[in-house]
């Protein structure tokens, strides 16, 4: 099984569902975030650091329902130090974290988890390739791709972590940007997986040639 680690990718347990719109305080709390999610991306942009985002906002990029938990970003280990440095030069407070696996900073309430390890092994400038720019309320960055994002998603499955309803949301909205051959490839043997795809194949999300074999 390719690059599994003990500690499990936090994003693996968030919603895909948005809170109910109907109330001032969540319109606020999306504007919020997003503020934060830019001024993370342009001071990084600015240190000339690569990187990605990622999580339930990459979602929302490529045109899934939006994040209503913390903000992800995805860099190389070797980078992990110099954007923390960046970000907290630039008005972002360091929050603690006691993973080995991401940094955390905060800004007006709002966390943002600098990721440098995924389930499926370390972030590289091959990850990081497959990421297209895109326009994330009015900044352009690099967003990582929707099979990246989903292989790290089903990887993060165990036995304490098994809910399937959110990553069965993403793959329904962005099923044409998946590759799903390189999901089949990249998800081995791993039971969780095996049993996702086939779900999926099940529930008419990809077809039957795609599903694993």
């Amino acid at each position: 099984m390719p690059g599994r680690y003990p500690l499990r990718w936090a994003a693996c347990r968030r919603t895909f569902a948005p809170s109910p719109r109907g109330h001032v305080d969540d319109v606020q709390d999306f504007q919020t975030q997003r503020e934060i999610l830019k001024s993370v991306a342009t001071t990084l942009k600015a240190a000339s650091i690569p990187f990605a985002l990622a999580g339930g906002y990459a979602v929302w990029a490529r045109g899934g329902q939006e994040s209503t938990h913390d903000v992800d970003f995805v860099l190389t280990p070797d980078h992990a130090d110099a954007a923390l440095g960046v970000l907290v030069e630039n008005g972002h407070d360091e929050f603690p974290s006691n993973e080995d696996w991401l940094d955390k900073v905060s800004r007006n309430g709002v966390v943002v988890d600098i990721i440098h390890r995924l389930p499926m092994g370390d972030v590289d400038d091959a990850l990081l390739g497959r990421c297209d720019d895109i326009s994330v309320d009015s900044v352009v960055m690099p967003v990582m791709s929707a099979t990246d994002l989903l292989l790290s998603r089903i990887l993060a499955f165990s036995e304490h972590s098994c809910d399937f309803g959110p990553p069965i949301g993403f793959a329904r909205s962005l099923r044409e940007q998946v590759d799903w051959e390189a999901i089949r490839s990249g998800s081995g043997d791993d039971p969780f997986a095996r049993a996702f795809l086939m779900l999926l194949a099940e529930l008419g999300v990809v077809g039957a040639r795609q599903h694993v074999a």
